[in-house]
């Protein structure tokens, strides 16, 4: 693997997800001062999810064609501009637009780097890769959060603001100058070998992470959404403790998303995934009896377990796939426009949830979406094997 352009890539990313850490657990609170509903709530989320899904099939499937840099640092160029925009933004419509054109340069990044990842790692050794580049993004989504609400506490939400802009920036020129040019890209050299997009999505082995990646992030998208406004209005929280919620399921998963990575590239990963999904099922259901910051904390931190053993080993599978049908860019694309859909899914749901019963309740119906994905992914896995069987039966 060359070492150089993973250095690149994990910076690059650590820096952009550290700036959009900064702002996620700040925004539903400015935006309920601001007047919001619970729906409108979701609407800032969910306008991010929906252009990044829009975009994600068209970038995916061209950087498997043109090469992974120019999208890279066109999308964390974007992102530079659009954190100053939100500095100036002063309602509720700026901040829906600015969500949405965030999204779309959001399309750009996130899995086209792991498609880049999936391009240099090494055969058998896909556990360990992708839960080292993963610990970029988790340990971004950790600090941030956390930073984050310490800015706007001691200074203002616009300083957050010109911190995630500044990040930005520095993420932009990172890749700009270390990610090598686009002829030695090793998609490009290979040559592009589209293949149909209907393939890919009744391939059943790429199906089942689709869909256990879509309802893992509709829980992501319940709680980053909504446990800021839960937090903040039934139990008073400060900025910083609900930036340390946030922060601290992204944390927990991080930390052991190395170790779970090593150990996916030796055990079955469909178990791992089978499991983990279990856990951050139960998870998210304390999160809706919890008693205050600590019974928070507690679920935040089982959450985390729950992805921390899971992920490493979907994102494995997918590497797989990726090299199985020459098309790393259209799978990882397919895996994030799973996860668009899954936090905006979750945030509209959460946000139906408080306009009409409460938003407690919210946090308990995630974990029987979360189980429901569980059992889809079971399902797929055995319809899997048991089509291979056919297969070579009739051959």
């Amino acid at each position: 693997m060359d070492k150089k352009i993973f250095s690149a890539l994990f910076f690059s990313i650590f820096a952009a997800v550290t700036g959009i850490g900064i702002v996620v657990p700040l925004l539903p609170v400015y935006a309920h001062d601001l007047g919001a509903s619970g729906l409108y709530i979701a609407l800032i989320f969910g306008g991010f999810s929906i252009s990044r899904t829009i975009f994600l099939p068209m970038f995916g499937r061209w950087s498997d064609k043109k090469g992974r840099k120019p999208f890279l640092t066109v999308g964390l160029f974007f992102y530079f501009i659009i954190s100053l925009a939100f500095i100036f933004a002063r309602d509720l419509n700026s901040l829906v637009i600015l969500r949405i054109i965030q999204g779309a340069a959001s399309a750009m990044i996130m899995p086209v780097a792991m498609a880049y990842v999936g391009d240099i790692t090494p055969k058998g050794r896909e556990g360990t890769t992708m839960g080292i580049f993963n610990m970029s993004i988790f340990l971004g989504l950790s600090i941030g959060p956390l930073l984050g609400g310490v800015i706007s506490d001691l200074f203002s939400l616009q300083a957050a603001f010109a911190w995630m802009g500044a990040l930005a920036f520095g993420a932009f020129c990172l890749s700009g100058v270390f990610l090598p040019p686009v002829h030695s890209e090793r998609i490009v050299s290979a040559g592009f070998h589209a293949i149909p997009w209907k393939q890919l999505i009744l391939d059943l082995s790429i199906l089942r992470l689709f869909i256990f990646r879509m309802v893992y992030a509709t829980c992501i998208g319940i709680i980053w959404g909504f446990l800021p406004v839960y937090g903040a209005v039934s139990f008073g929280l400060s900025s910083a403790a609900i930036g340390t919620l946030v922060m601290l399921g992204v944390a927990v998963n991080g930390v052991i998303h190395v170790p779970m990575g090593v150990v996916a590239d030796h055990l079955d990963k469909r178990k791992l995934v089978i499991g983990g999904g279990v856990i951050a099922a139960a998870g998210i259901s304390v999160m809706g009896w919890a008693q205050g910051f600590w019974g928070l904390f507690f679920a935040s931190a089982v959450f985390g377990i729950g992805g921390g053993i899971a992920m490493p080993s979907l994102m494995a599978l997918a590497v797989v796939s990726g090299n199985q049908n020459t098309a790393m860019g259209a799978v990882m694309a397919m895996i994030t426009i799973a996860h668009s859909l899954g936090m905006l899914l979750g945030s509209l749901f959460a946000g139906v949830m408080m306009d009409l019963v409460g938003l407690q309740l919210a946090f308990p119906a995630g974990a029987v979406i979360m189980l429901a994905g569980v059992a889809g992914f079971i399902a797929l896995t055995y319809g899997s094997e048991i089509d291979g069987f056919i297969k070579r039966g009739s051959a």
